[in-house]
């Protein structure tokens, strides 16, 4: 069993910045595949970012070059680094791990409105 905790989400002005964090339990943090899903009002959850266990990397097409995400496995924590936020990003942003079976966190709410 994977517990996943997020935190980082908020109100912000279009073109402002904010850091998604999400830690997971385990000893295993490592292998495990990370990525980071949104959900906008009245819409189908989205992948946005994808983290694999050997460092590559993927993202939605509308995040590439605003959006990052990374991990610390010394910190079991992986982040989400938004930059230009737009009022289409706004939506609740939830953590997911890929080990064995598929777990989420709770989600963090993410409002990009001025």
């Amino acid at each position: 069993q994977v517990q996943l905790v997020e935190s980082g989400g908020g109100l912000v002005q279009p073109g402002g910045s904010l850091r998604l964090s999400c830690t997971a339990s385990g000893t295993a943090f490592r292998f495990y595949t990370m990525g980071w899903y949104r959900q906008a009002p009245e819409k189908q959850r989205e992948l946005v970012a994808i983290n694999l266990s050997g460092g590559s990397t993927n993202y939605e097409n509308s995040v590439k070059g605003r959006f990052t995400i990374f991990r610390d496995n010394t910190k079991n924590t992986m982040y989400l680094q938004m930059n230009s936020l737009k009022p289409e990003d706004t939506a609740v942003y939830y953590c997911h791990v890929q080990f064995r079976e598929a777990y989420w966190g709770r989600g963090t709410r993410v409002a990009v409105s001025s």
